[in-house]
């Protein structure tokens, strides 16, 4: 999930969000899978929130995600950005790779 708030020449500000989903059983890429402004950018975020989503904002990363068409993949100008953004997602989930030894749980109290 990754959300922007940019303003306009009339001095409005416009919120994007934009949803993709990973699954590489079925894709080579993460997908978008929903994309809006201002209320159903609002709607999509609630949405994250609630199912405990990672929600990551960056101005830049959101206008090129919000210029992709819903099942669109992710570019490959932006897929290391998308990438990291996931594993961190996994290893914040306590999710990693079956051969990785190097990793120990994360401490979600803290």
């Amino acid at each position: 999930m990754k959300s922007h708030t940019s303003g306009s020449k009339a001095g409005a500000y416009t919120k994007h969000a934009a949803a993709l989903r990973y699954d590489p059983q079925h894709h080579s890429a993460p997908t978008v899978v929903a994309k809006g402004e201002n209320v159903l950018a609002e709607e999509i975020i609630a949405l994250a929130r609630a199912h405990g989503v990672l929600i990551h904002e960056d101005p830049h990363l959101a206008e090129v995600l919000n210029s992709l068409e819903i099942g669109q993949n992710v570019p490959q100008e932006i897929f290391i950005v998308v990438a990291e953004l996931i594993a961190f997602s996994y290893v914040l989930q306590g999710k990693f790779p079956k051969n990785w030894h190097g990793h120990q749980p994360i401490n979600t109290e803290a």
